[in-house]
């Protein structure tokens, strides 16, 4: 079975993480051996929907297997993380587009790469221990597998806010910014999935929903839109700063701490996907340029040495809050020509 099984039962396709030690964080191997599974399914008449699901009640997915982007990426090989991020990136495009219905039952933490594998399908399921983040700007990096669309489609500038604290949405917050459909209880999970392979109708989701927990959110857009509609970096912050309450003091250590240019890079992607093509493919090409740069340019391997491989959480970022050039947001989000992401493959 390894890291991930994939298999037919009854009407369904089924795509198990089985990484729970590891909070289900996706491989390369992973990513291709869900793209194959998908293609495969697609042509397949006794495939009538698929359902994703995670072992384990941490995790549906805590992000990508980060440790072996830094490994290459010190050594001098940009080429892994871009492979990897390329192949990643046209399995999300693949799992929005898909022909047929997938489920996605997520439970725990969903973050990064977890975000890619179930926030883009038709039907995303959430529960009671469901967190949901985007805290790739932490580590240096945009918010990416599609999640910059997710953001940019969210209320109001929930999704500025979301993509620069790397805040975790419960399940009725979950709803409430578009990462998810509906809300059942765990324990109700095996007998709908029983149901879902037996019949191949996803109607059941429907008649099963419940009411979600009430979020936070929506009762404090007031306060989001108008500190995250504040202009720069510099301004967003000192909008924080000059606000009450807890959401606003949390929101300034979060922006004091994660990377400027991964930051300023995020308020550019969202601006142009609001203004521009709101669609999954242009979501991820623009993503992908960020990405493609970042590894060699950015701060994405300084951010994973100190979160992830010294844990001293004292990064050393390329720019401060007010001294990221426009130019440079610019150039990283600039089309890479021969090597701009494509979905032909």
């Amino acid at each position: 079975m390894g890291d991930i099984h994939i298999r037919k039962e009854g009407r369904a396709g089924r795509i198990t993480l089985t990484r729970p030690k590891a909070l289900n964080a996706l491989t390369y191997e992973m990513c291709l051996a869900i793209d194959r599974a998908l293609i495969d399914w697609q042509t397949d008449d006794a495939v009538a929907l698929v359902i994703i699901d995670a072992e384990g009640d941490k995790a549906f997915c805590a992000g990508g297997d980060i440790a072996e982007l830094y490994r290459t990426g010190k050594a001098g090989d940009f080429g892994y993380a871009r492979t990897f991020w390329r192949d990643e990136y046209r399995m999300n495009a693949r799992l929005a587009d898909y022909p047929k219905p997938i489920v996605a039952l997520m439970q725990g933490f969903v973050m990064g790469g977890g975000v890619g594998l179930g926030g883009h399908v038709r039907h995303r399921v959430v529960c009671d221990s469901t967190r949901i983040a985007m805290p790739e700007t932490g580590i240096g990096l945009i918010p990416d597998v599609g999640g910059s669309l997710l953001l940019a489609r969210a209320p109001g500038r929930l999704g500025d806010y979301l993509g620069l604290t790397a805040a975790r949405l419960g399940p009725g917050d979950a709803i409430h910014a578009g990462f998810a459909d509906y809300y059942i209880s765990e324990d109700r999970w095996p007998e709908l999935v029983a149901g879902l392979c037996q019949s191949g109708r996803v109607e059941a989701l429907a008649e099963a929903r419940e009411t979600p927990p009430e979020g936070e959110l929506a009762g404090q857009a007031e306060q989001i839109d108008a500190i995250f509609g504040a202009g720069t970096l510099a301004e967003i912050l000192a909008a924080a700063e000059g606000a009450e309450g807890d959401l606003a003091a949390s929101a300034a250590k979060a922006i004091r701490r994660n990377s400027p240019l991964a930051m300023a890079m995020t308020l550019a992607a969202l601006e142009r996907l609001r203004v521009g093509a709101q669609d999954i493919r242009s979501a991820l090409q623009q993503e992908y340029r960020a990405t493609w740069r970042t590894i060699e340019q950015g701060d994405f391997l300084e951010g994973i040495r100190a979160q992830i491989i010294d844990k001293d959480r004292n990064p050393t970022w390329k720019h401060t809050l007010d001294s990221v050039p426009a130019e440079t947001v610019e150039a990283m989000l600039a089309p890479l020509g021969a090597d701009e992401l494509t979905f032909d493959a």
